[in-house]
């Protein structure tokens, strides 16, 4: 199912459930956020895309209550973040999902154990009805029937699917995913993607997606916005990322050798370490 169709400008006016206003931060000296604005509207599938340490993961942790910026606010629902006590933190996570890169399921633990944990944790709900929602939210992932199984009887799609399930198991208003397609086949990575999709529409929540994968995240999201070194340098639809003037943005899309990401580690003149050339340049 493709993404639907939506106006940068009906983007920006739409009601946010997320809202990050000038966010900066630092580990110790180090600048990992710089002057960060975005807004996640509700109902919508978002990716933030970059390459590795640019900062994307930093944003989910932000999200999440687990770092607190050392500028500007994280509002979630209409409540700064950083401003909850412990008590109002457990109760807005209550309203989050996250899936982990990798899954993260419990291995000591059923499939049918990983998906009841959180409703075992978070409510009082009785065994049977615990076991009816289980089995719902399975047959959503297209895993009825895995149940009885372990996590290490699973292919590397099906534990990712499963996680998928244990993430919407209180149906969340806030879904985050955190590299959602690494370490995939072809296939699993196809039927993750649309899952993702089509669940973010069931649930009318709000999905983020912290992703590498260019080419299978435009097919799905309603968004993107581009993070390069702790900044956003591009944001817009899909068409538009694909159409964008930006050097970076482009030779990401679609993977070109050469462009302001370099292939090789910066150094010296390698030339001149072998002595084929002197310092003045001679050969």
């Amino acid at each position: 199912m493709p993404a639907p169709k939506i106006s940068k400008a009906c983007y920006v006016l739409s009601e946010a459930l997320v809202e990050i206003r000038d966010v900066n931060f630092a580990y110790d000296s180090r600048p990992i956020l710089k002057g960060i604005n975005m807004s996640f509207p509700k109902g919508r599938l978002i990716a933030i895309m970059g390459l590795s340490g640019c900062g994307k993961t930093t944003l989910l942790r932000h999200i999440g209550g687990v770092l607190k910026p050392t500028k500007g606010y994280v509002k979630v629902d209409g409540q700064v973040i950083h401003e909850l006590d412990q008590d109002g933190l457990y109760r807005m996570r209550r309203k989050m999902g996250m899936l982990f890169q990798f899954g993260a399921l419990f291995t000591d633990m059923t499939v049918f154990d990983n998906v009841a944990f959180q409703m075992r944790e978070h409510t009082d709900l009785p065994e049977e009805i615990i076991r009816d929602l289980v089995m719902m939210k399975l047959h959503a992932v297209g895993l009825y029937g895995t149940q009885n199984l372990m996590p290490a009887e699973l292919s590397g799609g099906m534990a990712r699917r499963v996680a998928l399930a244990r993430t919407i198991a209180l149906d969340p208003m806030l879904i985050m995913y955190d590299e959602p397609f690494a370490g995939l086949d072809p296939i699993s990575l196809t039927v993750v993607g649309q899952l993702i999709r089509r669940l973010n529409d069931a649930l009318g929540a709000t999905s983020i997606v912290v992703t590498h994968d260019v080419q299978e995240s435009l097919k799905i999201v309603d968004y993107i916005y581009f993070v390069s070194d702790g900044a956003i340098i591009a944001e817009g639809t899909a068409d538009d990322i694909r159409a964008s003037g930006e050097a970076f943005v482009h030779q990401f899309v679609y993977g070109e050798m050469d462009g302001p990401i370099p292939f090789h580690y910066p150094a010296g003149d390698f030339n001149l370490d072998l002595g084929v050339k002197d310092q003045r340049g001679a050969a």
